[in-house]
């Protein structure tokens, strides 16, 4: 099933500006670039509701998902030119983020099937970045984490995207409008957060039967 998002978009917010105002001689700075947390989202943004995450509609990105018949998503893939970016949100403590924790364990699980993970920092902070052989043959792989209050945004690039972060254009430019959505609902650590199709995307694919639905415009 896949989305295709045919807009023209803003200009890209700068990714390394805080919004700040001075006040009586204080400094107050605004959120950074996204993941937002939902209550301190900004207004006025086109967005793909699938739930715990919101998408922001970006010129010539194709939201790809994959799901079960009562409309419950298992994979979120971003796709742009030979780029992408597969997206994961998950339950983490009130206080402190797990993203360290989980990006140890991303390592050691490429060790263990041979494969040599590099740590740099990145512009979200350290990430992962690593060379991997499946049946199309040798991909790049760069892994990001973003933790935020309750929860965490795992990324995964591929392709030109994974090696450049500069290639990362569009894919990049969702990423930083990301919006999530934790709920207030106790959750284990780590769970996946819940991901739904819109009401009217799983309507039409409970009509389609086995035939996906064709590209919707959002």
């Amino acid at each position: 099933m896949i989305f295709s998002r045919k807009r023209a978009g803003g200009g890209r917010q700068d990714r390394d500006e805080r919004a700040t105002e001075v006040l009586d001689g204080q400094v107050d700075e605004g959120p950074e670039r996204g993941p937002y947390d939902v209550d301190a989202a900004p207004d006025g943004v086109q967005r793909l509701d699938l739930g715990s995450l919101h998408i922001p509609a970006v010129a010539d990105v194709e939201v790809r998902v994959q799901a079960d018949p009562q409309g419950v998503i298992q994979q979120v893939v971003l796709v742009h030119g030979e780029s992408a970016l597969q997206l994961g949100v998950f339950a983490a403590p009130r206080s402190d983020g797990i993203w360290d924790e989980v990006r140890e364990e991303i390592r050691q699980s490429l060790f263990n099937d041979g494969v040599a993970a590099q740590e740099v920092q990145g512009e979200y902070g350290p990430e992962l970045r690593a060379r991997v052989r499946t049946p199309d043959g040798l991909t790049d792989l760069r892994f990001v984490g973003v933790d935020g209050p309750r929860w965490m945004v795992r990324g995964v690039f591929q392709g030109a995207a994974a090696t450049d972060p500069a290639a990362a254009g569009p894919l990049a430019e969702c990423l930083d409008g990301l919006v999530v959505d934790r709920g207030q609902e106790a959750k284990p650590v780590r769970e996946p957060l819940p991901l739904r199709l819109p009401r009217e995307v799983a309507d039409q694919a409970g009509e389609g039967a086995s035939e996906a639905p064709g590209p919707i415009e959002v």
